[in-house]
């Protein structure tokens, strides 16, 4: 790779995810950009710091996704609840053809607790945004106010969920991931029918259930 190649957002956190694995993981800015014969001002350019470069790798991810999501010309047709089933069978399609960075990262801040992990901070505000989305649109078909749905609890019990998801993967060891596959949509259905027949308050208490029970476990 050319070194004006290695200018680029993409090329670097192509490099950085695969260096990591490789080797130990970097001290700081400088080291990383010596052993990879980058340009300090180039990395600058794009990333702030490590950690900036860590947040912008999942929120690549997802961005990924959504690019994919797009060239589906019958996804703009689906369901609300299609829609969140292809958006996670997707991304963790993504994660599982990048399982041994994912892992990495994960078990890199081990330490702290999940709904805690810095890393995913860019990934958290873009599904918020992805779940608000998702209600505004399922709202704006309802003519009775009583039957709308709180955009922002809705919007975190998806973050919710994808927290549980994303632990449940990373200890899934069947076949093909073929369990994950499962709880995605069996979670997800669980879900849209809390949403649409349990009352509102209850909804953050089965957020919460889930996390207590799969995720901070």
């Amino acid at each position: 790779m050319s070194t004006e190649e290695k200018n680029t957002k993409e090329a670097i956190i192509s490099i950085y995810m695969e260096f990591v694995l490789m080797n130990e993981v970097p001290n700081n800015v400088f080291a990383f950009c010596k052993k990879n014969d980058i340009q300090e001002e180039d990395f600058y350019k794009h990333f702030g710091s490590l950690d900036g470069l860590k947040k912008s790798i999942w929120a690549a991810f997802y961005l990924n996704v959504e690019s994919l999501l797009l060239k589906n010309e019958d996804y703009q047709s689906y369901s609300s609840r299609e829609k969140l089933l292809t958006f996670y069978y997707t991304i963790f399609e993504l994660f599982t053809a990048n399982r041994s960075y994912v892992l990495f990262a994960l078990d890199e801040e081990q330490h702290h607790k999940w709904k805690n992990l810095k890393q995913l901070a860019k990934l958290r505000d873009k599904i918020l945004d992805f779940g608000t989305e998702l209600i505004e649109n399922d709202n704006e078909s309802k003519n009775l106010k009583i039957l709308k749905k709180p955009v922002k609890v809705v919007a975190e019990a998806v973050w919710l969920q994808f927290l549980f998801l994303l632990k449940f993967w990373k200890d899934d060891d069947s076949p093909s991931f073929e369990k994950t596959d499962v709880a995605i949509e069996k979670s997800v259905n669980t879900v849209f029918d809390i949403f649409d027949n349990t009352p509102l308050e209850n909804i953050l208490d089965f957020g919460k259930f889930l996390w207590k029970e799969k995720v901070a476990g």
